[in-house]
């Protein structure tokens, strides 16, 4: 069964990608998105594509227009990763047959990217949030709700987060940091999927 672990890889470079793809779905992290503010994330995105468009589920992140939606839909990609939630993006990506992950923060955002036909949300920065925010926003959420902590969640809180209703995660510089090479991504991803399936078992049980 696919792990619930979005890998961002902020500042990667199209000559890296590859390498770096191929060791993170060998290690079980098989949804990939590369935010558009790295260095020519097209390129890197149509490479990922190109390589694994078949064994993962590869995106953009930090989408802010339509315009870059449909640059993506071009490439192959197959999701779209944003930081706020903007109706227009949501349903040119779901035109698009895309899946959408918007940023939300409060119950407003999250109701929002919902009607307008978000797949699942994407709490950011979730450190903000907060578990025991996240928790009393489950509340009005609709059942079965795929969420995705960002930006303050990892190891040391998975079993947290999971306990109070979170489905999964974003990992950023826990997974890739800009310069990073292909044994140093395998390294952390070996250990953020060991720490992952450890919380799922104990939370959710095997």
């Amino acid at each position: 069964m696919p792990r619930d672990i979005i890998a961002i890889l902020r500042g990667v470079h199209p000559d890296e990608v590859v390498a770096i793809g191929d060791v993170l779905i060998r290690c079980g992290v098989t949804t990939i998105e590369v935010p558009l503010n790295s260095p020519e994330p097209f390129g890197s995105i149509g490479r990922l594509t190109n390589h694994f468009g078949l064994d993962a589920q590869i995106g953009a992140g930090t989408v802010l227009s339509v315009k870059d939606v449909q640059r993506v839909a071009e490439l192959g990609g197959q999701l779209i990763v944003s930081p706020d939630t903007a109706p227009d993006v949501i349903q040119a990506t779901k035109s698009a047959n895309l899946s959408s992950y918007p940023g939300v923060m409060t119950p407003t955002d999250c109701i929002t990217a919902l009607r307008n036909g978000a797949d699942g949300l994407k709490f950011f920065p979730s450190s903000i949030v907060g578990v025991d925010g996240f928790r009393a926003i489950c509340a009005v959420l609709p059942p079965g709700t795929k969420t995705f902590a960002v930006g303050g969640a990892g190891p040391e809180n998975f079993k947290e987060w999971l306990a109070a209703g979170m489905t999964g995660f974003g990992i950023g510089s826990a997974l890739y940091k800009a310069g990073d090479k292909p044994a140093d991504v395998a390294r952390k991803a070996r250990e953020i999927v060991s720490a992952y399936d450890q919380a799922i078992n104990f939370v959710h049980g095997s």
